[in-house]
């Protein structure tokens, strides 16, 4: 889908504020709010907007403790890729899976309450999925940017 200047500014504002009114939308974009809401829907019809989410902050619901865990697979069949996938994918403190090439195959964003949940997590439950060969740990120490918007300024 070809996105042109206001689909653009559209989806900034929208990944500013996604409880923005049409009303609002369109005040800062100079169309009619009935032009904004067709805008919306034809975004949300083509896939360019799969859903709308609450940011919540980790220190508030007890996730403050970040990790980036690395996965090394023991095999590389399509069962084994499947098979921990589908594993990995149902675990709740796992927010985030990324196969990646290099030295590992798998990364890992993980959040927990603290160094010792951590741990639980590892010995219970990551180490308890089928294939797993190695894993490596880093823990964040303070995150610099964190953010799920997507700059529209790229071009």
């Amino acid at each position: 889908m070809n996105l042109d200047a206001t689909d653009k500014k559209l989806l900034s504002l929208l990944q500013g504020d996604s409880k923005r009114t049409n009303k609002e939308l369109a005040g800062k974009l100079n169309l009619s709010v009935t032009a904004v809401f067709e805008r919306i829907r034809k975004l949300e019809k083509a896939g360019v907007i799969s859903k709308y989410v609450a940011l919540v902050k980790p220190e508030k619901v007890d996730r403050s403790f970040t990790a980036f865990c690395q996965i090394k697979l023991v095999q590389h069949t399509k069962s084994n890729v499947t098979r921990f996938e589908a594993q990995v994918t149902g675990l709740k403190e796992v927010l985030e899976v990324f196969h990646v090439s290099g030295e590992y195959d798998y990364i890992l964003k993980v959040m927990v309450k603290d160094m010792q949940a951590y741990r639980e997590f590892m010995l219970n439950k990551l180490t308890a999925l089928d294939h797993i060969g190695s894993t490596q740990s880093t823990f964040v120490i303070s995150p610099v940017k964190n953010t799920s918007a997507i700059s529209m300024d790229l071009d």
